[in-house]
């Protein structure tokens, strides 16, 4: 009996804020023109986009009715899109390229974005959604009557309305660690309807502040499918210049990290192979290449610290006979991150050639090979592993110990596997496996990034099972392994052990043991975080408790030496390498 009045009790419960969420909608949808919206299909409207200190002209296409909608827009030098097709939502990036944005956090949230473009808290026909009590909140010197949604299917969003006015003054959305607000602002009357002509979207931070400030707006254009549906990204400005269609790139492997030689107008440059990034350049590199860079964004990596990115169209980007045509180059001061590797380069290479090639790892010959989609062919023996795509990167299923695992996929770490901070606690990771404490664990886009070693059980990827990883667990709030969304990030130190090939177009990741799979997967144990420095090594931190620590080492510390060895007499690399095989 007590477990039907408590049944009875939520329902009651569901049922009351049900009916103050209408109350406060009905009050929204007079406000802005009543029975007037029982008509309307469609929404055109266009403007003008303002981000990261650039502008151009914006077009906006909302389907009413299926919750379907495209943006096309000019961005300073630059042209890009967006959409949801009613199926998948999509996204197409300066230089041409298209991602399916078919991850699970994407979906949901292109389905509470296509919820909120139908309207369907007005007409729960075209989306049914569950609802939250009523709350009063004040900010900027306002009252407002809050509200958070559920969308079917969908990511939570709260709806906040203008206690004065009644109209929809905000929105607010957990996306990742991040709150995304998108506040609704100078409100007019177009054929029998009030619409917002000002809209300002941002993440906590000025540089991923997006503005959109419309000229005109318009009720029931002609719709047509090609208005929504997914753009094909132009086949003419990706080719492998050769006649067999496939070109081989020698590599080398530093850091557990693939550089390769490439050429960007014709000029030489050195690019880190990165399926967690994307074609990137370094100020200096944008410099010397004669790029003008322009646009001042947020670049989140995995240390605390976000970073500016700029934008800078090339004529070329060339990995041995792969070419992309008219590619567009994000600047980002990459800081100290040639001192971490004890090398020097000039960017990364990333999604935009794993999206247009068939891309091969071969970590065991050093070799990258790139093929025209039609050309490409799977490793032999290698195991199929079907990925979806978060914030363009690939992003796979696995287990550990039985625990299922969402895991990101990042030739650009190098790490063996790293958990993501709110995983690692839900699942108290750090007790069941006895982490060490905390150290610096490696180094990114916003500086150095803070972890616990801890040695795993198995892990296992698409049914082949990789015993004994050195692992580590994210202990920072912020950056990219602080996302909740996600569990862990699969890096070089795995990867590694695998011949590794990619078919972005069906979306599978393939996974063939080579010779190194079945050696031990070694932990630096010395407690020194080390960095390059001339002849030298400079030390970056120390480890408390550690062997360094208990050596007397401190950070900022000039090694010249290494057990009687002078250290300019091998790279950075090796003597990481040699620190690995040494017991603390």
């Amino acid at each position: 009996m007590r477990l039907l009045a408590a049944a009875a009790a939520l329902l009651l419960a569901a049922a009351a804020c049900a009916e103050d969420a209408g109350a406060l909608l009905a009050r929204y949808k007079a406000a802005s023109g009543g029975a007037r919206w029982d008509a309307v299909q469609a929404i055109a409207s266009r403007g003008t986009l303002r981000a990261g200190g650039l502008s151009g002209p914006i077009a906006t296409l909302e389907d009413l009715r299926g919750g379907r909608h495209a943006s096309r827009y000019t961005l300073g030098r630059l042209e890009g899109a967006d959409g949801y097709d009613g199926r998948t939502a999509w996204e197409q990036d300066p230089g041409g390229e298209v991602a399916r944005l078919d991850g699970a956090e994407a979906m949901a949230r292109a389905r509470t974005e296509a919820w909120l473009t139908a309207r369907a808290y007005w007409y729960p026909q075209r989306g049914a959604a569950r609802y939250g009590a009523v709350t009063t909140r004040e900010a900027d010197g306002r009252r407002y009557a809050v509200v958070e949604a559920t969308p079917e299917g969908g990511a939570a969003v709260a709806l906040w309305f203008d206690a004065a006015s009644g109209l929809l003054a905000r929105t607010t959305q957990k996306v990742g660690q991040n709150v995304l607000t998108v506040r609704y602002e100078d409100w007019r009357a177009v054929d029998g309807v009030r619409l917002p002509f000002r809209s300002v979207s941002d993440r906590g931070d000025p540089r991923s502040r997006v503005e959109v400030a419309l000229t005109q707006a318009r009720l029931d254009p002609a719709l047509h499918e090609a208005d929504f549906a997914m753009p094909q990204a132009p086949a003419s400005r990706a080719r492998i210049a050769n006649a067999a269609a496939v070109t081989r790139v020698p590599f080398e492997l530093v850091n557990n990290h693939i550089y390769v030689r490439a050429e960007v107008d014709g000029k030489p440059v050195r690019l880190l192979v990165d399926t967690g990034g994307f074609n990137l350049l370094t100020p200096a590199a944008a410099k010397r290449l004669g790029l003008a860079a322009e646009g001042k964004l947020l670049a989140q990596g995995v240390g605390e610290k976000g970073g500016d990115v700029a934008l800078a169209p090339a004529r070329s980007l060339r990995v041995g006979d792969a070419v992309l045509e008219r590619p567009v180059m994000y600047v980002i001061d990459l800081g100290a991150l040639g001192a971490v590797e004890g090398l020097d380069f000039d960017g990364l290479v990333g999604f935009e050639m794993f999206s247009r090639f068939g891309v091969r790892i071969d970590y065991a010959q050093r070799e990258l090979v790139l093929s025209e989609p039609a050309k490409f062919a799977p490793p032999a023996g290698a195991r199929a592993i079907p990925f979806t795509l978060e914030e363009r990167i690939p992003v796979i299923a696995g287990t550990l110990d039985g625990t299922p695992l969402r895991i990101s996929v990042d030739t650009g770490s190098r790490a063996s596997l790293t958990f993501h901070g709110p995983f690692a606690r839900a699942h108290g990771l750090a007790e069941r496996y006895g982490a060490a404490p905390e150290s610096v664990v490696g180094w990114g886009v916003g500086g150095p990034s803070y972890g616990r070693p801890l040695r795993l059980g198995t892990l296992d990827l698409g049914g082949i099972d990789v015993p004994g990883i050195a692992a580590d667990i994210f202990t920072g709030t912020k950056g990219s392994f602080a996302n909740p969304d996600l569990d862990a990030n699969l890096g070089g130190g795995v990867l590694k052990r695998f011949t590794v090939a990619f078919d972005y177009a069906q979306r599978r990741m393939y996974l063939a043991p080579n010779a190194d799979f079945a050696r031990p997967d070694l932990y630096d144990r010395s407690g020194l975080w080390l960095l390059g420095d001339g002849a030298a090594l400079r030390v970056g931190a120390v480890a408390p408790q550690s062997a360094a620590a208990r050596a007397g080492l401190r950070a900022d510390d000039r090694l010249l030496a290494i057990d009687g060895v002078a250290v300019a007499t091998r790279t950075l690399a090796a003597w990481r390498q040699r620190l690995r095989e040494l017991p603390a």
